[in-house]
């Protein structure tokens, strides 16, 4: 696929890079449209002049071309594998475009080659994804377990390289013992987002039959593609190429260290313009985050100039209106850092309007800290953050409007809570899930939640799981394990107690955080305040009670007795009991979590004492309906919110 020039290949994937020279393997192919093309016909000539095209210009467009041709158009797209050269990708188009013309004289179709894919269409191509997984390597892998976790680990790496490259392209290996080592390749085409091929490559690994325990194994996508083996199926790049993309590396970064010390002198020089009542002021990085871009935001940190095209900049009066004046019946909830409002806009879209405390710094903390990073991340379980307003002292933050509100108002409400079956319960608990592995492992961004609880899930239309509140939320640098603060913020009942005592906190604080929720979603009771009996102040205390007991199944919400398999039901309570162990380096890292909860053949290990200890250190008062506190035996600020629902 690669061009003969360098700069073909993406520099985050020098490690793994490969020439190919192999000829075409025919792998799969798929006549999807039973309505037959005659030949000669208007529809057989642009299907013709379609494959030459797709012949020509894909090995000349990195790798990747989708053209319609004709009046009456025929659509195409081709796209060859990251680590073949233009002279192997135009050949393996060519096999295919003949082969398809022999194998499908239909108007839709699609083939694979190990080295290509093409694919044609009477109507607009579809980027949904639509899997085949052609036979692979046969041969069991002699622990399925160990198998598993390194191969979901390798395959969440790619996944993430793949949606940062520029080509969508990623191989790599991983060791799985002293003498076998996993290699696995991932490749999306260029016309989908990067989150489209992250889904595609989700849904495409949970494609293969029990995590993959075969020693090899294959699914080919319209929009993906994923390949893993025990044996090497790729060679290692060339030393002349490795030089010649150092070089090219060299000079980018030179570009880059040119632009930003340009950038710099502009922004220092606009900043020393700025009057001294300005500087007063309590916002004047928020006013200068529009100062230049009045339609998108842009955020001064730093010295570093952050900004973004995905996040409008809305009209203060346009918010005003849509929720009448902020009107009390429009509202939704009230949280320590301000009042949530439902509002409907001039097109009838309805929004969740945040409007922040006015005169609270802590409010101003959170609107940047959002704006910062939860404009960079879409995932289907994280609350979309759609614009922000300013005006004045005024701070807003518009998300997409979840009608199912939170959580907590349907689980802890014993009406309501006749809607969560165990179905939507499950769901529920692998969407929180997907969403911290996305935060964890998968964004652009590592990001820790830090206020994981269930008045921060909310559901959408379908009881569909999306956290939300990232005012307290993290980021992490790549090779960033854990952090440490003197000010602790968080929630008591759903804070590790790593992070509650000592201020250090990970992804395993988030994973302890999620175990709680768990727990409280099977049990359908909060962890603190349910007084399940004298012996138990907590429902940890409880669960673990019961496990030790071998009376687990004892705490299943009765409302679930006709509706949940009781098999499963007591794994997700052995998950949850693993997330909230006491030593944060026992807990599962989220992407084992979901290989648990989603891959049944993996038996749990077992699980050691949960942590019991946090409400030693904190003495709680009751403010104006939040909890507050003071220091008891920390050095550490510990500042606790309880905030109303959405």
């Amino acid at each position: 696929m690669a061009k003969a020039n360098s700069t073909f290949f993406p520099l985050i994937l020098i490690p793994f890079l490969v020439l190919n020279l192999v000829s075409g393997k025919y792998l799969n192919s798929s006549c999807d449209d039973n309505v037959p093309y005659e030949l000669n016909s208007p529809f057989y000539n642009n299907l013709m002049n379609l494959f030459n095209s797709l012949s020509l210009n894909t090995p000349q467009s990195q790798g990747f071309y989708k053209t319609s041709i004709g009046n009456d158009q025929v659509y195409g797209r081709a796209l060859c594998r990251g680590d073949v050269n233009s002279a192997v990708c135009q050949n393996c188009v060519e096999s295919a475009c003949q082969d398809l013309s022999k194998k499908c004289q239909t108007q839709s179709a699609v083939i694979w080659y190990d080295e290509c894919q093409v694919e044609y269409s009477y109507g607009t191509l579809t980027t949904a994804y639509t899997g085949k997984y052609p036979e692979s390597n046969n041969e069991k892998v002699s622990d399925p377990v160990q198998f598993c976790q390194v191969l979901t680990n390798l395959s969440t790496i790619l996944a993430k390289m793949a949606k940062r490259d520029e080509l969508m392209f990623a191989t790599g290996k991983r060791k799985l013992t002293k003498n076998e080592t996993i290699y696995g390749l991932v490749q999306c085409t260029r016309d989908i987002s990067s989150e489209e091929c992250g889904s595609c490559l989700y849904l495409a690994f949970t494609d293969l039959n029990g995590c993959g325990s075969s020693e090899g194994g294959m699914v080919l996508s319209r929009t993906c593609n994923l390949r893993f083996e025990l044996k090497p199926f790729y060679s290692e790049p060339h030393t002349s190429r490795n030089k010649s993309i150092i070089r090219a590396s060299i000079a980018a970064t030179i570009c880059i260290m040119t632009v930003a010390i340009a950038l710099g002198i502009y922004f220092c020089n606009h900043r020393s313009k700025k009057t001294g009542d300005e500087e007063k002021s309590q916002i004047p990085v928020l006013q200068e985050m529009v100062a230049q871009t009045p339609n998108y935001v842009m955020i001064k940190e730093e010295s570093n100039i952050l900004s973004s095209q995905e996040l409008p900049f809305m009209e203060f009066a346009v918010m005003k209106a849509a929720t009448d004046n902020f009107l009390d019946s429009n509202k939704l909830g009230q949280g320590g850092f301000g009042t949530v409002y439902k509002g409907i806009l001039p097109d009838g879209k309805e929004i969740a309007v945040k409007r922040l405390s006015r005169r609270s710094w802590q409010g101003l903390e959170e609107f940047k800290n959002e704006i910062r990073l939860i404009a960079k991340l879409q995932h289907r379980n994280l609350v979309r953050l759609l614009g922000c307003s300013l005006e004045g002292n005024e701070k807003l933050l518009i998300y997409e409007y979840m009608p199912n509100k939170s959580l907590d108002t349907i689980l802890f409400d014993l009406e309501k809570r006749l809607q969560l079956d165990w179905t939507k319960r499950l769901k529920i608990i692998s969407g929180i899930a997907r969403g911290l592995l996305y935060l964890h492992e998968e964004s652009r961004l590592k990001i820790i939640h830090r206020d994981l609880k269930p008045s921060n899930v909310l559901l959408d239309h379908l009881m569909a799981a999306k956290i939300s509140d990232f005012g307290m939320a993290r980021m992490f640098q790549e090779n960033q394990n854990m952090a440490n603060t003197k000010r602790v913020v968080g929630t008591y009942g759903y804070m590790a107690p790593e992070y509650a005592m000592e201020g250090l906190f990970s992804v395993k604080s988030d994973v302890f955080s999620f175990g709680v929720i768990l727990l409280e979603i099977i049990i359908g009771k909060r962890n603190i305040g349910s007084h399940l009996n004298d012996q138990a102040q907590t429902l940890l205390t409880y669960a673990w009670r019961l496990w030790n007991e071998g009376q687990q199944l004892d705490l299943i919400d009765p409302m679930l007795t006709e509706s949940c398999p009781m098999q499963e039901l007591e794994r997700c309570i052995h998950i949850g009991l693993l997330c909230v162990q006491e030593d944060p380096a026992e807990r599962p890292t989220m992407s084992e979590v979901v290989v648990l909860l989603e891959t049944k053949q993996i038996s749990p290990p077992e699980p050691n004492k949960p942590a019991f200890s946090v409400r030693k250190i904190v003495r709680h008062i009751v403010i104006e309906g939040e909890f507050s506190s003071t220091k008891d035996q920390s050095v550490n600020q510990l500042t606790i919110s309880s905030i109303a629902p959405r």
